[in-house]
């Protein structure tokens, strides 16, 4: 898997809310979905591109009706830049691999973006990379480490633009 050693695992794909999407994912038991899907099913399309601080609650209700939520908007968008980046690569996303699983019961999934969707990824992300402390997320992480997942972050928008 091409991002599993440089980017999953490694600030991005390694948090409560990496697992949910990867939750998400998997129930939604598609062969393929799209970033606007992704957007509605968990209040992502509320926040208008804007994700330093949320003000809805970000969550989805799995296939058993369980409500399911996600705490940070930018960790979901630097999984989903980081799967993003999988399916440009790869061609799909095995999200066994991502479980940590050996077994193969999960199906790849591709995710697509349109070329708007891509152009305001670059944006976001960029807007992270420039100005990391001004996210929620900061409130919780130490400024090193997230110095640390922004450069990681300009590196994967770097890689996924170029």
């Amino acid at each position: 898997m091409y991002i599993e050693n440089k980017y999953w695992n490694n600030y991005i794909g390694d948090t409560d809310d990496s697992l949910t999407l990867i939750d998400y994912l998997a129930d939604k038991g598609k062969e393929e979905i799209s970033f606007s899907e992704i957007f509605s099913d968990t209040g992502l399309d509320k926040l208008n591109w804007q994700f330093r601080q949320k003000d809805i609650c970000l969550e989805y209700k799995d296939k058993t009706g369980l409500t399911c939520e996600f705490y940070y908007a930018i960790d979901l968008i630097t999984d989903l830049a980081a799967l993003l980046l999988e399916c440009k690569m790869s061609g799909s996303i095995n999200l066994s691999e991502l479980y940590g699983s050996d077994a193969d019961t999960i199906s790849p999934i591709r995710i697509t973006a349109t070329q708007e969707e891509l152009e305001k990824l670059n944006l976001a992300l960029a807007d992270f990379v420039s100005n990391p402390l001004t996210y929620d997320l900061s409130e919780m992480c130490p400024e090193e480490d997230m110095q640390e997942l922004a450069n990681l972050c300009e590196e994967l928008r770097t890689e996924l633009f170029a």
